[in-house]
């Protein structure tokens, strides 16, 4: 409990013991409504200040000015304990409120602590502390342990196991060592490490996923934008109404039935019914559950980029995957030479340094199987044509190496492989010369991850990928994906999600998940992009509205239930706090509620709209059964 918490709790109480001895001392008169002017002065004047600012600056309409109202008009009627049990049980539901909020911030934040205070530079044997800002790329930093991982870079020197916990939700700890890549935001628990940084502090993980979490509440779902028009035209109906319950039955009374008007009554209902209209449950409460849901995620390692897209993802009815990098590791291992015209050893050769420049897993593979030294300067020429290959100049020979389509673009023959696998095809001076097969692994859940979201209800699941039809459908077909569609160029792709988009219902949200540069068009195409965080490519990142840090694709069902639950939460409140204000507004305008039962329509269903709300923050055990998470 924070300074500003502790004197509203020194408040309530004070104001509390006051009232209650009042309430036992028998009082009249002047006298009476001086002594309890105190209490209410110690617990609503900060209420009665806002009140007036708002009245001062034409917004008249808030939960402060209902309440100033109400309490003042019952302190008039002469109902003094009413009037300050009312400003009571208000602040004692604005105190929780404030503690509920500030209690999900911490834990977000707790979670999210990976903001790092300084980088350490090594100067003339020293060592020197300074600010990220103002480490350049490629500068040497150390990494001592227990330090936070500062800026995103490659182990130039030493081994250490990080946690990577605040990043990914993983609770396992990660093995580095010299020539891995690791990113800021990591906590180094062993060895001391030197890192060489490969980007600036700002473009660093550690930032950018600051930045997504701190710029997430200001893209509001439709169920916020309803609850603030809502509350922009429900207050000022709910006075004007008051108005006229406490000004028309009297007269009509008086006018048309001669009986006596009944002022102090109809005002007295008048009140009760502005206590019970404060929308304070609906405008706290629903923002409150979004918040509590993207921190909920954001501790499972993923990161929604607003509460309009974690409504978007309870609705999704189709998941599209890509292949390369996310359904598979990514990791390419050559296994096998085929229909060579010249030795393996060699078309391995022109392969790899035809890939030199090439930052592809299919080409690391192949540089990899190559096993040697390339000397660029035997390599000239380099043109990469997009979703087909490379073609450049070997010790003077043209070399194109790529697949099918890129041997048809040069009307060159080759032989198709039976294998499931992806194919590069090479070609020497216009000659075929062989192919070599690359075979990737699948990841670890990735199965699961597909029955995760058949359970889930998902209607159905696509893979889209630019690999051979072979391997893409036996990879499909091993991962329980329903349909396929192989041998696609980046456009190709966002086509096919527009044909997806076109065949779904309207209220039905289509979910594509991938991790290349090449994703990144369909990534923003899609109804809710989701993108490998930990090995995906920036633009891919930047495209997406959700990103999986640990690029685990059984996080996307993991996602989908934590969306469905918080929007379950938003619509109970929804529900619940509407059903009651209306039950209540009725047996307010009727005299059966009196000003005790307006405070539980007020106080009581904020706190418990509050409580809530907050469930949506807890997301464990939230799979299907049989499916670990």
């Amino acid at each position: 409990m924070n300074k500003k918490q502790k004197r509203v709790l020194i408040r309530i109480l004070l104001s509390a013991a006051l009232m209650v001895l009042l309430h036992f001392i028998p009082l009249s008169g002047y006298f009476r409504f001086c002594l309890y002017m105190i209490p209410y002065l110690i617990i609503g004047y900060d209420i009665l200040k806002k009140a007036g600012k708002g009245i001062w600056n034409r917004q008249v309409f808030d939960e402060n000015f209902l309440m100033a109202v109400a309490t003042i008009g019952a302190i008039f009627l002469g109902e003094y304990t009413e009037g300050v049990a009312v400003m009571l049980f208000y602040q004692i539901g604005e105190l929780f409120q404030s503690y509920a909020v500030g209690k999900s911030r911490r834990n977000i934040s707790d979670l999210m602590d990976i903001r790092p205070d300084y980088a350490n530079i090594e100067k003339n044997g020293s060592m020197e502390r300074i600010d990220p800002d103002e480490v350049e790329t490629g500068s040497i930093i150390v990494v001592q342990p227990g330090e936070k991982v500062p800026i995103d870079g490659i182990i130039v020197e030493g081994s250490s196991a990080l946690n990577t916990g605040a990043l990914t939700g993983e609770s396992v700890p990660r093995e580095v060592a010299k020539g891995d890549e690791i990113i800021s935001g990591s906590i180094n628990m062993t060895g001391v490490l030197r890192v060489r940084t490969i980007k600036e502090f700002g473009e660093s993980t550690a930032s950018k996923i600051l930045d997504l979490v701190e710029n997430a509440s200001s893209k509001k779902s439709r169920s916020e934008n309803f609850i603030s028009r809502f509350a922009r035209y429900y207050t000022p109906a709910v006075c004007y109404g008051a108005l006229a319950l406490a000004i028309l039955p009297p007269l009509i009374s008086m006018i048309f039935l001669g009986g006596a008007p009944g002022w102090e009554k109809w005002i007295y209902r008048a009140l009760t019914f502005l206590v019970i209209s404060c929308p304070c449950a609906l405008v706290i409460s629903i923002p409150l559950s979004f918040f509590a849901g993207i921190g909920g995620a954001g501790k499972e390692g993923i990161l929604v980029k607003g509460s309009n897209y974690l409504e978007a993802l309870s609705q999704t009815k189709y998941v599209v995957f890509d292949k390369t990098g996310t359904m598979t590791q990514g990791v390419f291992e050559v296994n096998g030479v085929h229909h060579n015209q010249i030795e393996a050893d060699k078309l391995i050769e022109y392969a790899a340094l035809a890939e030199y420049y090439s930052s592809h897993p299919i080409s690391k593979s192949l540089k990899k199987a190559y096993g040697k030294e390339i000397d660029p300067s035997r390599i000239s020429d380099v043109e990469e044509i997009g979703g087909h290959g490379v073609t450049a100049v070997i010790d003077g020979k043209k070399v194109a190496a790529g697949n099918g389509k890129l041997m048809r673009k040069f009307g060159i023959s080759c032989q198709e492989c039976s294998s499931a696998g992806t194919v590069v095809h090479v070609a020497v001076e216009g000659n075929y010369a062989g192919h070599i097969l690359i075979s990737d692994l699948k990841k670890p859940h990735a199965k699961e991850a597909v029955s995760a979201l058949h359970k889930l209800g998902i209607s159905g699941t696509v893979m889209l990928t630019g690999d051979r039809r072979a391997a893409a459908e036996q990879t499909a077909s091993e991962l329980g994906i329903e349909t396929v569609y192989s041998e696609l160029l980046p456009a190709d792709k966002v086509t096919k999600v527009e044909e997806l988009l076109e065949q779904k219902a309207p209220k039905e949200k289509l979910a594509f998940v991938g991790d290349g540069i090449n994703d990144a068009p369909v990534l923003s195409r899609a109804d809710v992009g989701i993108a490998m965080g930990a090995l995906g490519s920036d633009a891919a990142i930047e495209a997406a509205d959700v990103v999986l840090m640990d690029d685990d694709p059984l996080k996307i069902a993991k996602a989908i239930r934590i969306s469905k639950k918080c929007i379950r939460i938003v619509y109970e409140n929804i529900y619940f706090a509407i059903g009651i204000k209306i039950l209540c507004l009725v047996l307010g305008a009727a005299g059966i509620a009196n000003m005790w039962l307006a405070i539980f329509a007020d106080v009581g269903v904020m706190v418990l709209a509050v409580m809530n709300a907050v469930r949506a923050l807890f997301v464990k055990n939230l799979c299907p059964k049989g499916i670990p998470l």
